[in-house]
């Protein structure tokens, strides 16, 4: 793709073209739109090859592939009039809006695509799920980090629902620390460790070579501290109330 546009720049689309320029690159071209005006003209200043663009379809016009990045809410205002060639290749980022509903917003027989980029594609550190496979598309999450292509989007509606457990885990840590900071520990300190802590965790994610489970096990002693606290705290009715709200979430995706 020798020329992207971007509706709707918030933080993923941000990240996005952060991403794409980490390199120093000036390839490809990208056109942002004026929603988000500040940041789209803070990115056209710092970053060669980015334009903003009087309007949606000024950006729809000058690009191959068109990233949908507003919020589902705002969809229907953002893309109203739009009109969009059989020759693009569409993006959508919106969770919630089925391909076949943004088809008909959109009266276009152009490919839709769907995905899930999170704000690490700024560093190229993120994968990126995608729905159908799409060359084009699988190629620039290749380069952000990687993709991830399904064939649907029941399976994709599977990751975007997991995609949401992603602030209950910092809202966890949140409260481990001030569970500390409860205990006389300053609070500086307590979220100190408790960050050390779980980025340790996250570098025993990268050894691919052992499962979830056996990590977990890994971690563990007989009669330990966190087992005790895994088979108190998380036990079957808390793990039974995460699979009911993830449930509930994907209900709703779909």
């Amino acid at each position: 793709m020798q020329h992207i546009g971007i509706i709707g720049v918030g933080e993923i689309g941000k990240a996005l073209v952060e991403g794409l320029r980490l390199d120093g690159s000036a390839s490809p071209e990208i056109f942002l739109s004026p929603r988000g005006a500040h940041v789209a003209a803070e990115l056209s200043e710092r970053f060669e090859g980015v334009h903003v663009c009087a309007d949606n379809q000024e950006v729809v016009d000058r690009a191959d592939l068109v990233i949908i990045a507003v919020r589902r809410q705002d969809h229907h205002d953002a893309l109203d009039g739009l009109t969009v060639a059989d020759d693009k290749t569409v993006l959508s980022l919106m969770a919630g809006v089925a391909i076949d509903a943004l088809r008909r917003t959109l009266d276009t027989n152009a490919p839709i695509v769907r995905a899930i980029p999170l704000p690490a594609v700024r560093e190229r550190r993120s994968v990126t799920v995608t729905a159908p496979p799409h060359p084009a598309v699988d190629a620039l999450f290749d380069q952000l980090g990687g993709s991830l292509p399904v064939a649907d989007e029941d399976a994709f509606n599977v990751f975007s629902a997991l995609t949401g457990t992603l602030t209950a885990h910092y809202a966890y840590l949140a409260t481990l620390t001030s569970w500390a900071a409860n205990h006389g520990i300053t609070t500086d300190v307590a979220e100190r460790y408790v960050r050390g802590l779980f980025q340790n965790v996250g570098r025993a994610l990268n050894d691919e070579s052992r499962s979830l489970d056996q990590l977990a096990a890994d971690h563990e002693t007989p009669k330990g501290n966190n087992e005790r606290i895994r088979t108190t705290w998380f036990d079957p009715a808390n793990a039974a109330a995460l699979t009911q709200a993830l449930d509930g979430l994907l209900a709703d995706l779909k």
